[in-house]
């Protein structure tokens, strides 16, 4: 099955919470580069979450992970095919955990969401054998959270080094 068939979208209605939270609030609709546009929407949140303590920045992860494996089960279901491109709330959650530790600067987001979309896109090893490996809801989130801590620690890598 291709995961970008838009056929799927008919199973599901954005007025369902559940769909609507997978979609990301609406944003897996878009017809080019659903990803993109889920980690876009995911952007003006984390330029918040840089200004809160780590530990709750933390905390969101974790709580948009388990919600994220959640209604992305639920909806895959209803669509009735794995990881429909549409499905964005992922993209959130990796972007949440790329800002994780950020200094409280708002516009360093930006590279959050440089670095989250190279490796969400490219998925070097293991994020291609969690991909592929791992089915339902927790497989749709896993990739996502492995390119955001990968995201995360190139990140923290220029900034120790001063290139950010």
């Amino acid at each position: 099955m291709d995961k970008h068939d838009r056929s799927y979208l008919d199973k599901i209605s954005i007025k369902n919470p559940i769909h609507f939270i997978s979609l990301g609030f609406g944003s897996g609709l878009l017809p080019k580069a659903p990803g993109t546009y889920g980690s876009l929407a995911a952007l003006p949140i984390c330029m918040l979450l840089v200004y809160l303590p780590w530990q709750y920045v933390l905390a969101v992860a974790v709580f948009t992970f388990f919600l994220g494996w959640y209604t992305s089960s639920k909806t895959e279901q209803a669509m009735g095919m794995h990881d429909n491109s549409a499905i964005v709330i992922d993209e959130f959650d990796g972007m949440f955990i790329s800002v994780l530790f950020y200094p409280p600067c708002w516009y360093y987001c930006f590279l959050a969401f440089v670095l989250f979309r190279i490796f969400d896109v490219l998925k070097p090893w293991p994020i291609n054998a969690l991909d592929k490996r791992v089915g339902g809801g927790l497989g749709i989130m896993l990739d996502d959270v492995l390119a955001g801590i990968f995201a995360l620690v190139i990140a923290q890598i220029l900034f120790v080094f001063g290139v950010f």
